[in-house]
This record gives C-alpha cells, structure tokens and sequence, in this order.
C-alpha cells in the first residue's frame, strides 16, 4: 500500500493492468446492465400502477440502479472478471517460481506486480460503476416510455426530484471499496497459492467466492451508513 500511495510502482505496467481490466469488464457490464435496467423498471412499473404511482416510477427505477444496482453489478464484474484474472496470472507465476526468481534478483514482488494492479484495479472501478448506472438508467427510461406508458416528462421529472449528487458519490465509493476488497483477495489468494495447476484454479474459485460475498456484506454497513447520514430527500 506504501507503494501505491507514494507512487513508486513502473507506470507502464498500470497502462497495461489497466486496458486488461476495461477489456474484460467493459462488455459484460454492458450487457448486464441493459436486463437489469430493464427488470428494475418492469417491476418498479407494474408496482407503481397497482398503486397509482407511475409519477414515481422514474425516482424509484433511477434510484435503484444507481443507489445498489450499479455498485453491486462492478462487484460482480470485478469479481468474476477481473478478480479471477489477475488471481490466475498472479498463481501461475508464483507456482512457475516467477515470483521467488524476482526475490533472488533483488526485485520487490509488490512493487513490480501488485501495485500496479491495485492501482489498475481503482481506476476502472468507478469508470466502470459509471457506465453500468448510465446503461441501466437508458434501459430503463426507453422501456418505461415504450412499453409501460409513462410520460417522457414524468419520469425524468420524478428521478430528478429524488435523484442527487451524494448518490452518485456513494455509488463510486462503493465500487472503489469494492474494487479495493476484489484486488486485495485476487492478489493475496494469487501469490499464496500452491499445489501446481490445481492450486491455480483453487485460489481463482477462493476470490471469485470470497470477493463477492465480502463486497455484499460491505455493501450491508455501507448502505446502513448511508440511510443513517445521508437520509433521502426530494430535491
């Protein structure tokens, strides 16, 4: 972490960890989005015409996404994508003694392959929660409008009443915790590992496993710390 922080880690090999991630992550996200704005705001739809609501569907679908949607889907995209990625090129370099040969030539192993990925990781993290709630909110909008006949100027409307700055900044802190919780199990599973190549894909299953359900239990406290300091208000 001192590494990261006073920036002594080789740029170029961030520029690299860094495409890598948006590479496998970018895609999937997209397509995740998309049906899970879409669920959101059918749900959110037929709730609020049982009701008579629909004036709130906007708000309710908006803020879904952005508020838990979003940060929980980068989780899993962090998890199951990038989180399994570097574990596994982390485990086959220290089971092909990669990492041990850095040592005897006096490089730091954390330096040279852990901060940059940390690093890599934090960057794309919020860029990637970003493109989730904008996909979903757009998900969501065009099938509210087109298929379950809310206003255009309804829903907007509603979702901007709700909608706020510090739920977007939330939703960005969550995904660099979560990005910050993936990286560090990925990298500690990856360099610990053992047993050849089955050890590899044990310690890919132990981060994929233990990084989500750290992130759902953080994204608990997180959420509670919201409701309880930043209660929602109509703007």
């Amino acid at each position: 972490m001192h590494d990261i922080v006073t920036g002594r880690f080789p740029f170029r090999e961030v520029v690299v960890q860094t495409w890598f991630v948006i590479t496998v992550t970018t895609l999937p996200a997209i397509l995740v989005a998309i049906p899970f704005g879409v669920i959101v705001s059918v749900q959110v739809g037929s709730l609020t015409q049982q009701v008579g609501a629909t004036s709130i569907a906007g708000a309710a679908g908006g803020l879904g996404i952005i508020q838990q949607g979003a940060p929980i889907v980068t989780a899993l995209l962090l998890g199951g994508a990038a989180g399994s990625a570097i574990a596994s090129d982390l485990g086959a370099r220290t089971v092909r003694e990669e990492i041990d040969a850095m040592e005897t030539l006096g490089l730091n192993p954390t330096r040279r392959v852990v901060a940059p990925r940390f690093v890599a990781v934090l960057i794309v993290a919020p860029m990637l929660c970003m493109l989730i709630v904008f996909t979903g909110l757009v998900a969501g909008y065009i099938l509210s409008v087109n298929v379950q006949g809310i206003t255009p100027g309804s829903y907007v409307a509603s979702f901007a009443s709700f909608a706020s700055s510090a739920d977007i900044l939330v939703a960005l802190i969550k995904s660099l915790v979560f990005g910050l919780v993936v990286v560090a199990i990925a990298c500690h599973r990856g360099l610990s590992t053992k047993g050849g190549p089955k050890g590899v894909a044990t310690s890919v299953n132990a981060t994929v496993v233990l990084g989500v359900v750290a992130c759902f239990v953080i994204n608990v406290f997180i959420t509670q710390l919201t409701i309880m300091f930043v209660p929602q208000t109509i703007g």
